[in-house]
């Protein structure tokens, strides 16, 4: 993250500034009885690919950076492609990918300078994006106004909550040693299709201290 700071000025002369985008919170409703039934729900409206035109805002510290995104992600192979410019249309980078890692990248020069950003982005979409049920071992924690489910990762804990109306995905949280590491927040849903597409995405990164805010523009065909 040392890298992190002349980066962020970069962006800034680049893409210019923007603000926080505020999401109306959802609203509480009680837990279903069926945790099982809650997931399978679910799943069944998660979609098989993400295609989405996204305005994207970066903070960290006093540094606000903003950008237009382009995603195009398949949840069951986990490939995606990626690419992403500032307001005056100028390329700011590109990658496509999958699981195992980065397949094809592009960086403006000027930002390929300041540290591998790619690598960092590519690890964020995948933690948005994939593996938004929890595995069917995951340990059900009842609440009043919401369902948690909790899950060996990595070295810590993932946690998976269920809120809001029809009690769909509220947010992923990792942990190790009890302390958030990155938590993603999803809100403002809508059904196109059968399935369901967060439209305002909150990414923290408690370790680095960074949030990535992502309003969806457009769900492409």
């Amino acid at each position: 993250m040392r890298s992190l700071l002349p980066m962020l000025l970069l962006f800034g002369v680049l893409s210019g500034c923007g603000g926080p985008v505020p999401f109306a919170p959802a609203p509480d409703m009680q837990v279903p009885v069926d945790p099982a039934a809650l997931v399978s729900r679910f799943q069944e409206h998660v979609p098989d690919r993400f295609h989405l035109l996204s305005s994207i805002v970066f903070e960290y510290n006093w540094f606000t950076v903003a950008g237009i995104g382009y995603l195009d992600l398949n949840t069951r192979d986990g490939s995606y492609k990626v690419s992403c410019m500032n307001h005056l249309g100028v390329k700011l980078f590109e990658f496509s990918g999958d699981r195992s890692g980065l397949q094809s990248q592009y960086v403006i020069e000027p930002l390929a300078k300041q540290g591998n950003i790619v690598v960092a982005v590519s690890e964020d979409i995948k933690r948005i994006y994939l593996d938004l049920t929890p595995a069917p071992d995951a340990r059900f924690i009842e609440r009043k106004h919401s369902a948690l489910f909790r899950q060996r990762a990595g070295d810590g804990a993932l946690e998976y909550e269920f809120s809001g109306e029809g009690m769909r995905l509220a947010g992923k949280t990792y942990r190790e040693d009890h302390r958030a590491v990155w938590r993603v927040s999803y809100s403002e849903y809508r059904e196109k299709d059968g399935k369901f597409y967060p439209m305002a995405v909150v990414f923290k990164n408690y370790r680095f201290g960074y949030r990535l805010t992502v309003r969806q523009k457009e769900i492409l065909d």
